[in-house]
């Protein structure tokens, strides 16, 4: 992971973007549920950079954001945000909110 790789929320957008530089090279889209949950729908990677941990980086990012900025439950529908959540249990309690 290159050291300028940042998390960006874009709520107008209901995503969460993995940026290097001006270039977007992740996504991780949301919607809210109807009791005002979090739902985490789709995560995706540049196809050039898959496999290298950026999934991963968005991930955390994303549900570090998510920890700090709103005390919405998180659902995650995206199988990948799911797996990840299941392996860290440190962002379990999101899901328990």
């Amino acid at each position: 992971m290159a050291e300028n790789d940042v998390v960006v929320n874009e709520p107008e957008r209901s995503r969460y973007v993995l940026k290097r530089g001006d270039r977007v090279i992740g996504e991780s889209y949301y919607e809210t549920g109807s009791r005002g949950e979090l739902v985490i729908t789709h995560t995706e990677i540049d196809e050039e950079l898959q496999e290298k941990g950026l999934g991963s980086k968005l991930a955390r990012g994303m549900l570090d954001d998510i920890r700090i900025s709103t005390d919405a439950k998180v659902v995650a529908k995206c199988p990948f945000t799911f797996k990840f959540i299941s392996e860290h249990p440190e962002y379990q309690d999101l899901t328990e909110r």
